[in-house]
């Protein structure tokens, strides 16, 4: 029978014991420096998308087709009545937000109707071009906006009068009442926790607002 003063003094698997004592912290620091450096990537990558989204957005056809048609001339901004080739103030165009399947007025003024324009520039051009940037990005992550730039003059031939500040941004959902940036699930946790990425946007001015493709 062993005693217990030499079941004390026994020293034999004390090394596996002191490794499971080192070993979880010691996983918490790997993991945790992996999640850092997948966060950092991730954020960059998502920068990157809403770059190209921005780019693609500003050149293409409005997802709001009264941007392109709506005439300006005759229109009250402030106390001012718009005339022929007079510049369109900021203050001319309000905030539309737009997501995968409608565009809506967050803040006034806007055109009386908006008619989501259905030639699929969304799906087929922008989506695709900022998934190449960020794979996994579904429809439900983007959304895209417009507001008032100061550019732009009323009764133009040449295109749409008005040139609006189009911003794409990244959100985790287009639907939601406010927006919040898109979640990245964290190793240290197993899978089970997030990180918040940051509501990644990037802003341009309009520029030819006609057909489906960018360059």
């Amino acid at each position: 029978m062993v005693s217990r003063r030499a079941l004390y003094r026994d020293e034999n698997g004390s090394g596996a014991a002191e490794f499971a004592l080192v070993l979880t912290p010691l996983l918490i620091v790997l993991f945790g420096m992996i999640d850092t450096g997948r966060y950092l990537w991730t954020v960059n990558e998502a920068e990157k998308a809403t770059q190209v989204g921005a780019r693609v957005a500003a050149v293409t056809t409005p997802l709001v087709q009264e941007i392109s048609s709506t005439n300006y001339i005759g229109t009250t901004v402030g106390s001012t009545v718009l005339t022929q080739g007079d510049r369109i103030p900021a203050a001319a165009l309000g905030l539309i937000r737009c997501t995968s399947a409608a565009c809506t007025c967050v803040t006034a003024p806007c055109p009386a109707t908006l008619t989501y324009d259905t030639t699929s520039v969304f799906t087929n051009s922008l989506l695709p071009r900022m998934q190449a940037t960020l794979p996994g990005l579904t429809a439900a992550n983007i959304v895209v906006e417009y507001r008032g730039s100061g550019n732009g003059f009323a009764g133009d031939p040449n295109g749409p009068q008005i040139s609006p500040m189009v911003t794409v941004k990244l959100v985790e959902n287009s639907g939601a009442a406010t927006l919040a940036g898109m979640p990245l699930p964290v190793i240290t946790s197993f899978m089970f926790a997030s990180l918040r990425l940051p509501l990644v946007s990037t802003t341009l001015p309009a520029e030819d607002l006609s057909g489906s493709t960018s360059f």
